[in-house]
């Protein structure tokens, strides 16, 4: 009786660890989604805010979010072009407005009942891309077991629930971007790809079947071929770029079939994969077009002619082999001959199809191979290659990188070592190395390496469990004979793989502490109260100046312009930033910025803020309303577009400047424009080597081409000088220090030389920014080394200019009392939003006549404001006039005259003349009317207070030959708070 009852209980045992044995990677896998997508969802308190209003973590998120509302607001389309961006032409906005933001608002309106709330829809768009990364862990998986069983696949997915870096930084609550539904729609693409392959070497179609029409042998290929050319669809129609997945595949099939036929196996079986996939990709693709363009960032004629060339090559491979068939020639040589072929379809289409060709070279060289990117993709922060590539994967991925190449290697061992070797195999190796190559390209990338290196180690946990015979999937009783050995390779697995990604080992935080810390970005929360600003006390555009056109701008509206080139209806303008705030002013202020996170006119942007004088500032606006381009033209060549020009209303009305454009960025938007950045902070008579003694310092670099660009003129000096531009808003939320210094050598004490001759001097560096903090403690710990300041100065954040006539100031002092080319200076005394007073100064010399004319952009009065159609300024006169002065001296004798008179806000906006008259007045000595406030100083404690440049106040020399700028400094650099 009791030897039953045993006999019982075996098979009770032995039935339920077969049930678990088949079973238990499901709620492994459903374990791992849910912590997937807990880790990425910790800090969803910090994305909810007090009045509603969006908080996102990232720039482009904002623009995602504008297309998400815009496609609720018209179910199911998706937005193909947009008017609120890219002034004077819009802009198709290609990569966003896709399947990514429509499956968003498909879960909000069900959610939402058919009807979703704000609330509603930004709740669901805050947790999509956390579920996303979630779902990731399913095609990750099955990938995972076609490569090394179901241990391989839990190995695969508890490794991406435990990868920090870019793939974690992406996926987190807040990141509402198209990149993680990029990992995903790749990774289900691969595995239907994989699926598709392993059918067709079953099934082994070919093309006599289909003469035949044998579809119960094709059935089955034919199926999953078509679910991989719809995988393949979707996955670029969530990020059209993806088209670099189809040359990807192109490689692929190219080496594959090379690689079957030499093999005397029949390529008809993975070309018929490729010919069925690919040609419905380009069919589903052909149908996404919206633009009649070969750009890789938008719905255009390259993904449908990238796939169908594919699919074609995948054909024309068979059908060669079978000619080869018919010739003596050895099978060996089949590949040289496919190469060649390969080389004169490119030549010819270099010759044909020039755009098509320079966009795939172009995209190569900028996505998938680590050379051949552009100087300007180097000023974009996600797309610089990664400066140590070793440094970068070790603590992105810890020792599962390396694992994975060893992972790789035993792939392709495979075949050496009598072990069957399928066509999914060499696609895993093929796209793998790819993926390896775009992460060494561009550093965002890696959250697609992540994939290929999840996946890989499948095959690298399977592979060493079973060179030592070790089976976790057995019945109880192999697994009570495992041996010490066994158990030690496991440990040393789990240790290898796991333990740098788990505390105390992990490098920095681990994943779920990183995520715990995500938090709103920082560049939206100091732009919001300035955005919100211009949305508030600026036109709508289509009212600017009273037109009444803003019901033709309709935010939620349809656009197709054909051409890419909307005709905007009078009263429209644009505002001009730098591009990486764009999608901040879309948004926010609902204003059409000129450049944006598209890199749209990044180039004519960097030409007006790079410009060194107002004039060329102006003649830079002006060919941007004509629709010119301003690339690398001269003063007279733009003359000549403006003057060739046709009228136009497209006017850039608004220029937004923050701390970032005028200290780090600044250098970035020189590439762009052009000279590079060095010529901005050298002074123009500094030679070659030439040494630099410390008390030169602030002579020498005083005056610098930078102080005259644009974006100086504007930010530090607050327009002072200008004809046409006037500060309307500061940000009074956030204020922001600036340094200016020089590292001294102090065995030479002359400024310290960098290898190519050039002097180490920083100029209006953020004082709150890491680099420059940890630049001033390295400095200060190294006793060979001081720095000399320069100057320092502190402003609001945001300022917020607009750009207007300028009302011009004539008039006659009296041909017998002055002489031509003395001066006639105006002067105005105003305050901004944040208390802070400044003296605008505009300078005008007389004539023979004694007549002079000068324009001033600032108005004595605030009559003006939005229901008027123009700005309601938040910069007021602090005088009811203008006071104009000029001083003469004839031999001995020195005269004085003034006179006074209001500017009204109209003659600003208008460009109206007024006419002054002046009167002599006792001249004093002990002050010259030609000097006045330099207008980017402020008095004591209104926060605006800056140095003269080249003043030594700050910078006194001790006897001793140190400066006591350390300690002065040290005190700014421990005291000043972030903005």
């Amino acid at each position: 009786m009791s030897t039953n009852t045993e006999h019982v209980e075996d098979e009770t045992d032995s039935s339920v660890l077969e049930t678990w044995s088949e079973w238990y990677h499901v709620p492994v896998l459903g374990a791992v989604i849910l912590f997937m997508i807990w880790v990425r969802t910790q800090a969803y308190g910090e994305f909810i805010t007090e009045d509603g209003t969006p908080a996102l973590a990232g720039v482009d998120s904002w623009y995602h979010w504008r297309t998400i509302q815009w496609t609720s607001e018209n179910f199911p389309n998706t937005m193909p072009f947009d008017v609120w961006t890219g002034f004077p032409t819009g802009r198709y906005v290609g990569q966003f407005g896709t399947l990514f933001d429509q499956l968003i608002v498909t879960v909000a309106m069900i959610v939402g009942l058919g009807d979703p709330s704000p609330e509603t829809l930004y709740t669901v768009s805050l947790l999509a891309v956390p579920v996303m990364a979630g779902l990731i862990a399913i095609p990750v998986f099955y990938i995972g077991r076609r490569l090394g069983g179901t241990l391989g696949g839990i190995t695969s997915i508890v490794l991406l629930a435990l990868i920090p870096g870019q793939f974690l930084s992406r996926s987190t609550v807040g990141q509402l971007d198209h990149h993680i539904g990029e990992v995903l729609f790749m990774a289900i693409a691969i595995l239907a790809l994989m699926a598709a392959l392993r059918s067709a070497e079953r099934e082994q179609p070919i093309y006599e079947l289909l003469v035949d029409g044998d579809w119960e042998t094709l059935r089955q290929p034919t199926i999953y071929s078509i679910l991989a050319g719809v995988a393949l669809s979707l996955y670029i129609w969530v990020w059209p770029s993806g088209v670099v997945l189809v040359g990807i595949l192109a490689i692929f099939f190219t080496i594959q079939l090379c690689l079957d036929y030499v093999r005397n196996i029949s390529p008809d079986h993975v070309a018929f994969v490729g010919a069925v996939s690919l040609g419905l990709t380009a069919i589903i693709t052909a149908l996404l077009i919206e633009q009649f363009s070969t750009s890789a960032t938008s719905f255009g004629l390259l993904q449908p002619l990238s796939a169908a060339l594919v699919a074609g090559g995948c054909l024309f491979m068979a059908w060669f082999a079978r000619q080869w068939n018919s010739t003596d020639i050895d099978r060996r040589y089949y590949p040289a001959a496919i190469g060649a072929l390969i080389a004169l379809t490119f030549a010819v289409m270099w010759l044909a199809l020039p755009d098509l060709f320079d966009n795939i070279v172009s995209n190569a060289a900028r996505r998938a191979i680590p050379f051949g990117g552009t100087a300007t993709d180097l000023t974009i922060q996600e797309a610089q290659p990664p400066d140590n590539f070793t440094q970068f994967v070790g603590d992105e991925f810890g020792a599962a990188f390396y694992t994975m190449l060893v992972g790789l290697a035993l792939l392709i061992a495979r075949p050496f070592l009598g072990r069957k070797f399928r066509a999914e195999y060499t696609l895993i190796v093929v796209w793998s190395l790819f993926l390896i190559s775009m992460a060494a390209t561009q550093i965002r990338f890696s959250y697609y390496l992540t994939l290929a290196v999840v996946v890989v180690n499948a095959v690298f946990v399977a592979d060493i469990a079973r060179l030592f015979n070790v089976d976790v999937r057995g019945s109880i009783d192999s697994l009570r004979q495992v041996e010490t050995y066994q158990v030690i390779v496991l440990v040393m697995i789990v240790l290898l793989l796991f333990a740098p990604l788990l505390p105390p080992m992990a490098q920095g935080s681990t994943a779920w502490q990183q995520a715990e810390g995500v938090q709103p970005h920082g560049d939206a929360q100091t732009w919001e109260s300035s955005n919100e600003w211009l949305a508030e006390n600026t036109p709508a555009p289509g009212n600017w100046g009273g037109a009444d056109n803003a019901s033709e701008l309709d935010y939620y509206g349809s656009y197709s312009p054909g051409d890419g080139d909307y005709d905007y209806p009078v009263g429209s303008y644009g505002v001009l930033s730098w591009w990486d705030y764009g999608h901040l002013i879309t948004t926010q202020a609902e204003r059409i910025p000129h450049s944006n996170p598209f890199q749209q006119n990044a180039e004519s942007s960097a030409a007006f803020l790079t410009a060194e004088s107002e004039t060329r500032g102006e003649l830079v606006l002006d060919a941007i309303a004509a629709g010119a381009s301003v690339s690398n033209q001269s003063n007279e060549e733009l003359e000549q577009i403006v003057a060739d020009a046709d009228e136009t209303n497209e006017e850039i009305r608004y220029i937004m400047i923050d701390d970032g454009m005028a200290a780090g960025k600044f250098s970035a938007i020189s590439a762009w424009s052009g000279p590079d950045y060095s010529h901005y902070i050298t002074p123009d008579d500094l030679g070659a080597n030439e040494q630099i003694d410390r008390d030169e310092v602030s002579e020498r670099f005083g005056d610098l081409p930078y102080d005259d660009t644009m974006t100086s003129s504007l930010y530090f000096n607050n327009a002072v000088g200008m004809d046409h531009y006037r500060l309307v808003h500061e940000d009074a939320d956030d204020q922001s220090a600036f340094i200016s210094y020089a590292i001294i050598n102090t065995n030479t004490d002359q400024v310290l030389m960098s290898d190519d001759g050039t002097p180490q001097v920083r100029i209006n560096q953020q004082l709150n920014s890491r680099q420059t903090q940890v630049e001033l403690s390295v400095i200060q710990q190294n006793p060979n080394l001081e720095y000399e300041l320069i100057g320092q100065r502190q402003t609001a954040s945001v300022k917020t200019y607009e750009r207007v006539e300028g009302a011009t100031l004539t008039g006659t002092v009296g041909a017998d009392a002055v002489e031509a080319g003395d001066v006639v200076t105006a002067t105005l005394e105003l305050e901004t939003n944040t208390g802070t007073t400044f003296n605008y100064t505009q300078r005008g010399t007389v004539d023979e006549s004694g007549s002079f004319e000068l324009t001033v952009p600032y108005a004595t009065n605030d009559e003006l404001g939005v229901d008027d159609g123009y700005t309601n300024s938040d910069v007021e006169a602090l005088d009811e006039n203008y006071t104009l002065s000029l001083v003469t001296a004839d031999g001995n004798e020195t005269s004085a005259y003034e006179a006074t008179t209001a500017v009204p806000e109209t003659a600003v906006v208008d460009g109206d003349t007024i006419t002054t008259e002046f009167e002599e007045v006792e001249f004093d000595d002990g002050a010259d009317g030609n000097e006045t406030d330099s207008g980017n100083e402020s008095d004591a404690g209104t926060g605006n207070e800056t140095g003269e440049e080249g003043d030594s106040t700050d910078d006194e020399s001790t006897g001793d030959g140190s400066s006591d700028n350390d300690t002065e400094t040290t005190a700014a650099v421990s005291t000043k708070t972030a903005p």
